[in-house]
């Protein structure tokens, strides 16, 4: 053979061995991110071709597959669409999924490996493919008096039941109808998607775990925990409580909310100071415990930074960045650069709640077999351990204070003891504050902690977010004969 068709030859074998190479690379080593990659259209068209299972809440399919006389078998509806919106998502010829559509993606198309046995069965017996349904943990009537309340705002509703984690609503204002998206119309799914993009806040943003903001006063729970933690403070402990004060190494003058006198004697009791919702005292505090333990402690009610999945992904909470006593201060009345999701607020709620435990939020209570078998059931895991049983009952008894005699009245509840903290956080000039709500209730024995968050509600907390806290916590003790 001569050199020239020598190198032809030896280049027509480099190329098929790259083509087999990259033939396989793509079958065997990609193939379950291709698979999974929402842009991935191929795979959810296939998907139209089978009965996809069914989201459940308490007996009710609110989100569910029926069939159509189009060329794509299935029709994705959501017959209460905007309540549970936040929660569902949507499943979209050309938008693909989200939200719990997509978290749990496998059990709902039958690819779960859990449902091996019937994807068998059905090979054999010739049966259509299915898949199963998504039991979530959702309380119809806290998500439903969740979204009314937060009816005409941007905002957030989270509810969590203290000794499981089990998540009793998710509410996120402005919402939308999923099931506009998830038509078999792609000029009537554009066009929506087309004026949910136009809208000022983005509907189909789960704001209740997708984003952060600044927690403002209710971040003063943390930081209470973090003082009675030590041993060295009580409720009773006399703290200094200025009109004003001066940041460490700054000229910065800290104020109170409203230019306002937390004590004419310029200290008062801990309880005191968390009634009142006093900034001068609990950024002293925090300067006075140090960086180290009010980032420890906010770490172990979960503000690791990281998110977790419920199975749907959140964001991450944290503390951020203190590079001085100053900024300390600052941070340790819940501003500077600590966030929170509307899910970490009811964290911190619940683990007071539960003596100090941390539960693992969850939102799937049950996965079922397209035959209702249950073939999995959820196990409550705790996450952390934040403060002992002592301090969580100090904390409970600076709440209880919060709601009778504070910033929180808004958010009694008649015949029942509620625990709560109010929260005005600053965003920036010229633009209204967030406002914010933590509680639990009964306090004596908590069936249901809740975190309410408006976004530039321009008032308080306890004029904003705690009346919206109120009707949630009426709804679920209603429901469960409180």
């Amino acid at each position: 053979m001569n050199a020239p068709l020598r190198r032809v030859a030896i280049s027509v074998l480099v190329l098929f061995t790259l083509l087999i190479v990259n033939v396989n690379y793509i079958q065997v080593v990609r193939s379950d991110e291709l698979r999974d990659d929402p842009a991935n259209t191929r795979v959810l068209t296939e998907e139209y071709d089978r009965e996809r299972g069914s989201i459940v809440v308490d007996g009710t399919e609110v989100a569910l597959s029926v069939p159509t006389q189009d060329q794509l078998t299935y029709l994705r509806q959501y017959p209460q669409g905007p309540v549970y919106a936040p929660v569902t998502g949507y499943y979209s010829l050309i938008y693909s999924n989200t939200q719990m559509e997509r978290a749990a993606n496998d059990v709902l198309a039958g690819s779960d490996a859990r449902l091996f046995a019937r994807r068998l069965a059905d090979l054999f017996t010739g049966r259509d493919p299915a898949g199963g349904d998504v039991v979530l943990t959702l309380d119809p009537a806290v998500q439903e008096a969740a979204m009314a309340g937060l009816e005409g705002v941007t905002g957030a509703v989270v509810a969590l039941d203290p000794s499981t984690g089990a998540v009793l609503g998710m509410a996120s204002t402005p919402t939308y109808d999923p099931g506009l998206l998830s038509s078999h119309d792609p000029a009537g799914i554009r066009a929506y998607a087309a004026e949910l993009e136009a809208m000022d806040a983005d509907p189909r943003l789960n704001r209740a775990i997708q984003d952060n903001y600044p927690p403002g006063s209710v971040f003063k729970v943390v930081v209470s925990a973090a003082a009675l933690s030590t041993g060295e403070y009580t409720p009773d402990t006399v703290v200094p409580a200025p009109d004003t004060l001066t940041l460490p190494g700054t000229s910065t003058e800290l104020r109170n909310f409203g230019n306002s006198s937390c004590s004419s004697s310029q200290e008062q009791s801990l309880i005191d100071a968390l009634t009142v919702s006093c900034n001068t005292a609990f950024a002293q505090l925090g300067i006075d415990l140090g960086e180290d333990r009010v980032r420890e402690m906010a770490e172990a009610f979960g503000m690791t930074g990281e998110g977790l999945e419920i199975p749907m992904e959140t964001a991450g909470s944290g503390v951020g960045d203190i590079e001085s006593e100053a900024a300390l201060g600052q941070s340790s009345i819940g501003q500077r650069d600590v966030r929170m999701t509307p899910l970490q607020a009811a964290m911190v709620a619940a683990a007071v709640a539960n003596d100090g435990t941390l539960m693992t939020p969850y939102l799937v209570d049950q996965v079922r077999a397209p035959d209702l078998t249950v073939i999995d059931r959820a196990d409550p895991e705790e996450l952390s351990e934040p403060v002992s049983a002592e301090v969580a009952g100090q904390l409970t008894e600076m709440m209880e204070s919060v709601v009778a005699n504070g910033s929180g009245r808004a958010a009694r509840v008649p015949g029942v003891t509620v625990a709560g903290k109010t929260g005005t956080a600053q965003v920036a000039e010229d633009v209204p504050d967030h406002n914010w709500f933590i509680g639990f209730a009964p306090a004596e024995d908590p069936q249901i902690a809740v975190a309410v968050f408006v976004a530039n509600g321009g008032g308080t907390g306890g004029d904003t977010s705690a009346p919206i806290a109120r009707e949630v916590i009426e709804a679920h003790l209603e429901g469960q004969g409180g």
